[in-house]
């Protein structure tokens, strides 16, 4: 277990990040309805927010908005975790244009922004292609020092929106390189994200 668990933070030098059991199991808040793209328009009055042309409220749920997101590895460098765990706890905005940022929990100087794209593969399915850029390995000892430079990260998502659009399931896999870009780690599990409203707290994220 002591093995399993060094691995495991190694890896989590280049993104993923083993996270407090009380953050790890946090839950969101629930929308009635999916949330949609709105835009700014010039009124003789002044400024508005409205809908765009495109945006139905009763059709089908879309990905854009704000998640919590959860990922869980079950296996690190192709082997069993046992017991699972969690590699990261992420605040994460999938656009309309098809990009996506996520806010991953990490120390701000090793890097806790990361970027990707995406596409809908069918009903309520999706991929994301996303890449954490260079970033620094995770401090352990003090944690307000910078970590040792490390290379990119690749994480690939496969994602099921539930129908009423307020959360998703889905995979995911994750390959660390080093400064030399060879591969360093790598972790493969489940992902869970939990949309966030306008009526979502701080507690609703760590409780």
């Amino acid at each position: 277990m002591k093995a399993m668990v060094k691995v495991g933070m190694l890896a989590l030098g280049a993104l993923a990040f083993l996270v407090p059991a009380k953050a790890a199991l946090a839950q969101c808040g629930l929308p009635g309805k999916a949330v949609k793209p709105s835009a700014w328009h010039p009124q003789i009055s002044g400024a508005r927010l409205v809908r765009t042309a495109d945006g139905d409220w009763d059709g089908p749920p879309s990905i854009v908005g704000m998640w919590h997101v959860i990922l869980t590895a079950h296996t690190a460098g192709g082997e069993p975790v046992s017991p699972p765990m969690v590699v990261d706890n992420a605040l994460v905005t999938w656009h309309a244009d098809h990009t996506e940022i996520m806010n991953s929990v990490r120390p701000p100087q090793d890097g806790n922004f990361c970027m990707g794209v995406w596409e809908q593969t069918g009903k309520n399915q999706y991929y994301l292609n996303h890449f954490a850029w260079y970033n620094n390995e995770f401090p352990t000892n003090p944690p307000t020092v910078i970590g040792p430079a490390v290379g990119p990260t690749h994480i690939q998502e496969w994602v099921t929106l539930s129908p009423d659009g307020s959360h998703f399931t889905g995979s995911f896999a994750l390959t660390a390189y080093d400064d030399s870009n060879k591969i360093f780690a790598s972790f493969t599990g489940s992902l869970s994200g939990t949309r966030i409203t306008v009526n979502t707290t701080e507690e609703d994220l760590v409780n």
